[in-house]
């Protein structure tokens, strides 16, 4: 039987096909949406203070917020991108490591880009986090939740992160997104993370009544199946063992 989050999703993807909001790749169904707007969302995500006062800027790898990534190199911000399903861990970019100029940052934001560009990173070698961003298939203007396409890896990568102090309790999670994918009532666990400021092609919204989020792994409700996917996981849990013994 369909969870009412999975249809909360399948509503989304239905709308932005029908009226013709998604953009490339299409069709958008089981994907992190991408809309028509993005740039305009990246634009105004650029005028929040924690945008302006961020060094190192953590985002998802997805199509809607490649004009994220895209900004955050032009204006000389460290960008930390996960790779694909985490496989690979995290990428660190920055614009004095691409040659050329709009044409060269714009193939920097794609997937094939940052990970030709980027520098690999170990678990020690993450930086802290000044805000981090999620990609977002429907999301909550009212209480921040948010529903990811199904997979669950921006959680992971959020508790990856405060795993290893790399996010605070006071790091902002923005998400960009379409108006049509604000949805007030969206359900969430307690390993949701759900977000500070939702930026739309129309407008900002901080978020009134947030709920609390995890800081950390949930490491008894996690998949045993992401551990052998995601190095990072495996490594963080194997320390754990080690210092319970």
């Amino acid at each position: 039987m369909e969870s009412l989050r999975d249809k909360i999703r399948r509503e989304i993807w239905d709308k932005m096909e029908k009226f013709n909001i998604a953009s490339f790749p299409r069709p958008c169904h089981g994907r992190i949406p991408n809309f028509k707007g993005a740039w305009k969302a990246a634009m105004l995500l650029k005028m929040i203070n924690e945008y302006a006062r961020s060094r190192i800027v953590f985002c998802n790898p997805d199509s809607p917020q490649l004009p994220v990534r895209f900004y955050t190199l032009a204006d000389g911000k460290k960008l930390i991108v996960a790779s694909p399903g985490i496989r690979e861990g995290f990428i660190m970019l920055s614009r004095d490591m691409i040659e050329g100029g709009e044409d060269a940052l714009r193939f920097a934001s794609t997937i094939k880009g940052f990970m030709s560009y980027g520098v690999k990173l170990s678990l020690d070698e993450i930086p802290s986090i000044d805000l981090f961003i999620a990609g977002s298939v429907a999301v909550s203007p009212i209480t921040g939740a948010r529903l990811g396409k199904g997979k669950g890896y921006s959680d992971i990568e959020y508790g990856i992160l405060c795993e290893v102090g790399c996010i605070r309790e006071d790091t902002v999670v923005a998400t960009t997104v379409h108006e049509i994918q604000l949805v007030d009532d969206i359900p969430s666990g307690e390993e949701d993370v759900p977000v500070d400021i939702v930026v739309t092609n129309r407008r900002i919204i901080r978020v009134p009544n947030r709920r609390s989020r995890p800081m950390g792994i949930n490491w008894e409700k996690l998949d045993r199946e992401y551990l052998h996917k995601i190095p990072y996981l495996m490594e963080l849990y194997n320390k754990r063992k080690s210092q319970s013994l």
